[in-house]
This record gives structure tokens, C-alpha cells and sequence, in this order.
């Protein structure tokens, strides 16, 4: 018995590496063996999940300095198959790979936009001049150093050895307490011979629209959490893509969807937005770093 689990590529990224933690302990705590599969972009690995290609997705959803990944969000909202079955929180220590043999020798650099921006005084500082060339991946454009001596990338230590590339400068994110936090996705229900997630849910997410241009209509459905004395650790606005000025709120509740005052905020809820869906609720675990 394998799982298929989704993750952005090409290998080498946060995210498999996310995805490398995971497998590692969802085989020594379930004895679940899993092989990884890349795609090129992260609703790519989500659409993956929905189309039964893969059983799993480990995506990123939030990053502590710039904030909610908003491709995976956008995603889960419109792909109503899918649930949460577990965080991962990591640290996020990015590193400058050329085969340039020096700083002032580099015209370019590559990365992902959330890499790029999460480097920004860094490369303000000591590359004022380059070329900022955003890629779907930290990984994307590392083939292309070996040929090119003036770029380089921002990527992770363990993705320089995976290519076998010289690092230039190590720990260069603007804030050193950087983590993103992946959720692991699957189908609304896994097939029962997977146990995926051992861990007792702590944590719930959702989402809901409600209706334009009323005075209170946002208010009104934040008030039901308050009254229940459910904590929201996150929300969210999101673009509806209908009309300018139409969002979706997307909220993280600290709390089990199944526990009767979560049941009670639902039901009251549903009298003030238009559209609820529920993604789940879940464990949260803190992810090692790999290296090499």
C-alpha cells in the first residue's frame, strides 16, 4: 500500500521537502509508505488531488513574513472536493546558489515570488542592481547556473547539494524567525485504509462570502465566533473574481469543526453570509529541517 502525494517542483523545493517530513513520519508513526510527485505549479498539485491523480497534496498556505500563499487559496475555494487533513510548520532559511565566483559578478537573480520578496532588504543591500526574474519554483531555474554565470537562485541548502551547486550566501531572508506553514490535502474522504493524520484535531478552516454592499455583512457572521468564544488565529480576504468589491473571507478557527459550539456557530451562521465551505479540521506539527 503507497500514497501519491502532490507537491510543487521541480524536486528541491520547501514544499517537497515538506512533503519528505511528512512521508517520513507518516511511515513511522502508520507504517504508510508514499512517493512523491511534482507539478510545475501549486494549483496544479491541488487540481491533482481533486482529479484522483494523487491521493495527497502538501501545498503552502502561509509564510510568517509575506503572509497567505493566495494560489492555494483561491484554489481550495473553487475545488470543492478537497479537505485539510494536517499542518506542517517549518522553518524557512533561504540560500544564494551560483556557480558566479563572486556578488558583483551576478546580473540576475531567480526565485519564486515569496522567496524573492521574503529576501528583499537582503538583495536591496547587496545586490541593488540585479535583475529580479520571478519562476514558479525556488527550483525552476537552477539547471540553467551551470551555463549562466551571472544569475543566480534563492532556494533552500538542501536544494544546492540536491544539484550539487555552490552556495554564495546562507540565511539571507530578511527576518530570521521565517516559517511557512503547508497544509496536507486530500479528497473530501480518504479511502479508510489510509490513516493519514494520527494527530487529534486542534484547528479547523473555512471560508464564506457574504452579501455586497450591506453595511455589517462582514460583522455579523465574526460576532457568531466571538458570542461562542471561538478563537480566530487568522482571516483572510479574497477577491471573489465575480466584481470589484466582492471578497471571500477565509478563517482559521482554534478549534474542532465536530465540537458542539463549532456545530452551534455553523448553524447560526448561515443566516448572515452566502456561500459557507468547510475545509476541514486538523493537527498542527512542526516540521525538522532536512538537510542534504
Amino acid at each position: 500500500m503507497s500514497l501519491s502525494i502532490a507537491h510543487l517542483g521541480p524536486p528541491g523545493t520547501y514544499a517537497e521537502q515538506a512533503a519528505v517530513f511528512y512521508v517520513n513520519w507518516l511511515t513511522k508513526t502508520t507504517g504508510i509508505a508514499a512517493t512523491l510527485c511534482p507539478y510545475p505549479s501549486i494549483a496544479q498539485s491541488l487540481q491533482a488531488v481533486a482529479a484522483g491523480d494523487t491521493q495527497l497534496a502538501v501545498v503552502p498556505v502561509e509564510n510568517s513574513i509575506e503572509g497567505s500563499v493566495t494560489m492555494t487559496m483561491d484554489a481550495l475555494w473553487q475545488l470543492d472536493s478537497l479537505r485539510i487533513q494536517l499542518a506542517l510548520v517549518m522553518p524557512i532559511v533561504h540560500t544564494l546558489i551560483s556557480c558566479a565566483p563572486s556578488l558583483d559578478k551576478i546580473q540576475k537573480v531567480y526565485s519564486h515570488p515569496q522567496a524573492l520578496a521574503q529576501c528583499q532588504n537582503w538583495l536591496g543591500k547587496f545586490l541593488p542592481n540585479v535583475q529580479i526574474i520571478p519562476n514558479n519554483s525556488t527550483t525552476e531555474a537552477l539547471q540553467l547556473l551551470r551555463t549562466d554565470l551571472t544569475a543566480t537562485a534563492i532556494a533552500s541548502s538542501r536544494a544546492a547539494e540536491l544539484y550539487n551547486l555552490p552556495i554564495l550566501a546562507q540565511g539571507i531572508n530578511d527576518y530570521p524567525e521565517n516559517c511557512t506553514r503547508f497544509w496536507v490535502v486530500s479528497q473530501n474522504e480518504p479511502p479508510s485504509e489510509y490513516q493519514i493524520n494520527s494527530l487529534n484535531p486542534t484547528h479547523s478552516s473555512l471560508a464564506f462570502s457574504v452579501p455586497a454592499n450591506i453595511p455589517g455583512a462582514l460583522i455579523k457572521p465574526l460576532q457568531v465566533f466571538a458570542e461562542l468564544g471561538i478563537n480566530m488565529s487568522r482571516i483572510e480576504s479574497r477577491p471573489t473574481k465575480r466584481s470589484l468589491g466582492e471578497y471571500v473571507f477565509f478563517i482559521d478557527l482554534e478549534t474542532d469543526i465536530k465540537k458542539p459550539k463549532m456545530q452551534s456557530a455553523i448553524a447560526d451562521l448561515m443566516g448572515y453570509i452566502e456561500i459557507l465551505k468547510i475545509f476541514g479540521s486538523y493537527g498542527v506539527l512542526s516540521v525538522k529541517v532536512l538537510e542534504g
